[in-house]
């Protein structure tokens, strides 16, 4: 027996995995397809940046497990600049916002639109279950909807519509018409609402680590030792034939022998892998339909932060065409100062297309991009530009996550965790919490390992999920509802405001002008 616990994968989802046993003295070898470790995070170390996160980058209050593996490998973190004002771009109007506010708009049902389908969501996510989003009362009929479909029936207004397929794009990397409803209303609840996933101040974007992210896997494979880490070593074939003994093998005819095994890489990518005897029908049917997002990271570098001289933080949402490749991006400037830097996501279709163009054109576009929203020429003179296009990396598929289409959780969600004899499963998309991120990855491997501790009988099974202390560091906040949020009305309850209001007002006018031709004909009787 070369050990009793194989994981395939050493991103943070394995690695966190390998770590929990090896602590709880198991034996334990982590097999990673890459020539390094990280899995979908990957910090890039140059003279021209510095450091810089081309994969998984942020963390935020309520992400409580990798705050406490960032802490106990003593990584520091700093918060995003969003001290200065905000900017949002739509044809050709630049609008100036707070942090923690939404941009004000040229036709204010717009924002009624918005507010409201903020407010929507958010309701309809409480039914949901964060563990079980199948068993929600409206299952079946939200994860046959596209959340296309669902804005087309519930967005009033054109601004409106094209927000919120910008919203879906940012944060599940795919389109509205591809992602069930169920899905990405599972989806935004898990992490806390929409104002938690989507806001920088308090949000899932609040912070970095210093030094960049792929730390959290190098300082773990770091502690499990050069004997537990195996790469460059892609694992082909997984054979349970034997009752005891579970045959793994990679890539270049080497072959390991035990107990139990954890797959900690996106179900997809698990289509590479033999099984013997074949995966249950269900099992197999689901890796097929859990395609990965798409996604290019764009890094635009320059000698100053000319943002900063216009009173704005660097942090803007660019509503557009081809022409404006990045709906969302961020300042990455260091924290102390050095290598000043915008950071943007080019997302779905618009990277499809985006991937199409060679590098330089691909960096012309982005710098013009930024000249137009910004309304400044300094933008056009990067100084390096870097980009990373994760559909590019064979072992990922793409980033953030995984994406569900219709009919995914209700007919295969039961088999995302559900263990094949001597088979359990981790990644950031078997998680309850935060699913899609690092914290995600975390959660998912610290309960598969503890899954296999379960098995060996070593814990009880109450104590397969374990809640998470809140962090001490990193305090999450509520988030208030402010007087607009609370009491603006939706698009078609003012229409209906307005249409009452105008009636009553047509009918008091009338009576003043003739009382028995107006209200008191109605009452005479």
């Amino acid at each position: 027996m070369d050990s009793e616990v194989i994981v395939v994968g050493a991103g943070i989802s394995g690695l966190s995995a390998a770590k929990w046993l090896h602590e709880a003295g198991i034996s334990v070898i982590c097999l990673e397809a890459r020539d390094r470790v990280g899995g979908r995070t990957l910090t890039k170390r140059d003279p021209k940046v510095g450091y810089v996160d081309i994969g998984g980058a942020y963390v935020g209050p309520t992400q409580d497990r990798l705050l406490r593996m960032a802490k106990e490998f003593g990584i520091k973190n700093y918060k995003v600049n969003e001290v200065e004002d905000l900017l949002h771009y739509k044809d050709g109007r630049r609008t100036r916002f707070s942090s923690g506010n939404m941009p004000g708009r040229k036709n204010p049902l717009v924002s009624m639109d918005i507010n409201n389908i903020f407010y929507l969501m958010d309701k309809m996510g409480e039914e949901i279950p964060a563990h079980a989003p199948w068993e929600a009362k409206h299952a079946e009929q939200w994860d046959t909807m596209t959340y296309k479909e669902f804005l087309e029936k519930n967005c009033w207004t054109k601004g409106g519509l094209q927000f919120f397929k910008n919203f879906v794009n940012i944060n599940i990397t795919t389109e509205s018409y591809e992602a069930s409803l169920l899905s990405f209303l599972w989806y935004i609840k898990q992490c806390g609402g929409t104002k938690r996933i989507f806001s920088t101040t308090n949000g899932g974007q609040e912070r970095k680590f210093k030094g960049g992210t792929q730390q959290v896997s190098e300082k773990i494979a770091e502690k499990l030792g050069g004997s537990i880490v195996i790469k460059s070593s892609p694992v082909v074939g997984i054979n349970q034939e034997s009752k005891d003994v579970v045959l793994v093998k990679t890539l270049n005819g080497k072959e390991y022998k035990t107990k139990y095994v954890i797959l900690a890489c996106p179900p997809v990518i698990q289509l590479k892998i033999h099984f013997t005897p074949e995966l249950p029908p269900i099992r197999s049917q689901l890796m097929q339909r859990m395609p990965m997002g798409t996604v290019m990271k764009v890094i635009i570098y320059y000698r100053k932060p000319f943002w900063k001289e216009m009173g704005l933080c660097g942090s803007i949402l660019a509503e557009g065409n081809d022409d404006h490749p990045m709906f969302y991006a961020l300042d990455d400037t260091k924290p102390d100062g050095s290598y000043p830097a915008i950071i943007g996501f080019v997302l779905a279709d618009k990277c499809r297309r985006f991937c199409l163009l060679t590098p330089e054109e691909r960096k012309n576009r982005v710098t013009k991009s930024l000249a137009e929203v910004f309304g400044n020429s300094e933008a056009l003179k990067a100084i390096h530009y870097e980009e990373k296009n994760w559909m590019d990396e064979q072992y990922s598929g793409g980033c953030y996550t995984a994406m569900y289409p219709p009919g995914f959780f209700t007919r295969y969600g039961k088999a995302l965790r559900v263990p094949i004899d001597r088979l359990y499963f981790a990644g950031t998309e078997t998680a309850i919490k935060w699913s899609g991120y690092m914290e995600g990855a975390i959660e998912s491997g610290e309960r598969a390992a503890r899954e296999i501790l379960c098995a060996m009988g070593r814990i009880p099974r109450d104590q397969i999920w374990l809640a998470e202390p809140p962090s001490q560091d990193v305090v999450a906040r509520p988030f208030p509802v402010t007087f607009k949020e609370r009491y603006t009305p939706s698009v078609p309850g003012f229409l209906k405001l307005v249409t009452l209001t105008t009636i009553l007002g047509a009918v008091a006018l009338v009576s003043m002008k003739n009382p028995m031709k107006g209200c008191g004909r109605f009452f005479r009787k």
